[in-house]
């Protein structure tokens, strides 16, 4: 004969309570939120800061063929610096309403007024920064950062 079994009142809720407890889904979205989050965020400020890169690429490349275009007409320096800047600074000499960052903008000129028929070339070089601390998710993500590139662009064309 088996005796009839005595679960007194507490030891229904403490089981119950237990098993809800293991069984239960309530932390599972935050974990699965926790771990997808630095991806999402990766992939987010990755677009963001590689639409602007390829923005200030194109800027930096048309800058360097329209002073590489004044030069080879046998512009001088100061023409040559007018050009380049104002194809992205609307109010050139000032660079308060500038398509990038006209302080960070380097340019080399070589063979400037020199003799027909040979090469002149314009470098036009920019000191990217990202916006975004995509370089810091980097680092938790995959262990190591990437750092802010330098965006170049070379022109050449021959003197007329």
């Amino acid at each position: 004969m088996t005796e009839p079994r005595n679960d007194g009142a507490m030891g229904k809720h403490a089981a119950r309570g237990r098993r809800s407890w293991r069984d239960g889904e309530k932390g599972q979205a935050l974990v699965e939120f926790s771990l997808i989050l630095p991806v999402f965020l990766l992939l987010l400020f990755g677009l963001v800061d590689f639409g602007r890169g390829y923005y200030t690429w194109l800027v930096v490349t048309n800058a360097a063929r329209e002073g590489a275009r004044a030069a080879a007409v046998q512009s001088d320096n100061a023409t040559i610096d007018a050009k380049l800047y104002g194809s992205f600074c609307s109010g050139y000499p000032s660079t308060s309403n500038c398509a990038i960052d006209a302080s960070k903008v380097s340019v080399t000129k070589t063979n400037v007024q020199g003799t027909r028929g040979s090469e002149t070339s314009v470098r036009v070089a920019f000191n990217f920064q990202y916006v975004t601390p995509i370089g810091n998710i980097m680092a938790l993500v995959g262990g190591s950062s990437i750092s802010a590139p330098t965006i170049a662009s070379t022109s050449f064309m021959r003197l007329e």
